[in-house]
């Protein structure tokens, strides 16, 4: 299962963590190196912070979406984003294949994304699928065993953490920004003796 929605009013808040974003880039210019290629990659956000709060606000309702959707019981556990960051890919710049351990979903959310700045790529987790499927007249998301998301400023992607999942270099002249997060939810314990 892969949720890709538009947040609502997002040119607002893009603004807003954008500015938070660059002013991270420019207190720490190297950034991590995970999965990317070229690209510049965050430490986490503190999340205590005005402009993550804001942005965790907005996205609230298409994630209680996914959660519905899984029909998660939220009474019973608690959920909660563990960790946030950004990747800004300039022209060349790419992921490898990846997935995020210790977490139940991750995202993927579009600051901006220019023409040609790279899809998001995922890949069927089922080994059987990679050896042996059935024919078909063409592919389509339920027969495929790589998709991809064309990614567009505002779009926020929901995902199992465990799905393998890359970025295609970024062909255009503009930065592909997004910010990445993970979703953990916490089993609520009641009566401990």
């Amino acid at each position: 299962p892969v949720w890709a929605s538009k947040i609502a009013d997002h040119q607002i808040i893009n603004k807003q963590i954008l500015s938070y974003i660059l002013d991270l880039q420019k207190q720490d210019s190297t950034g991590l190196k995970k999965s990317n290629f070229n690209g510049w990659h965050s430490h986490d956000f503190n999340l205590n912070k005005d402009a993550p709060k804001d942005f965790t606000q907005s996205i609230k309702l298409n994630i209680n979406q996914a959660l519905k959707d899984m029909n998660w019981d939220l009474e019973k556990q608690e959920v909660k984003i563990t960790s946030m960051w950004a990747i800004i890919n300039e022209r060349g710049a790419w992921n490898q294949k990846h997935q995020h351990s210790n977490s139940d979903i991750s995202a993927a959310y579009y600051i901006t994304a220019p023409e040609g700045c790279g899809d998001i790529v995922f890949y069927d987790p089922r080994p059987a699928r990679v050896y042996k499927q059935p024919i078909a007249k063409s592919p389509n998301k339920l027969n495929g065993t790589i998709n991809s998301i064309k990614p567009e400023a505002g779009m926020l992607v929901l995902f199992p953490s465990y799905l393998e999942h890359s970025v295609n270099p970024n062909l255009s002249n503009k930065k592909r920004i997004v910010i990445s997060f993970n979703i953990f939810n916490f089993t609520v314990l009641n009566n401990i003796n």
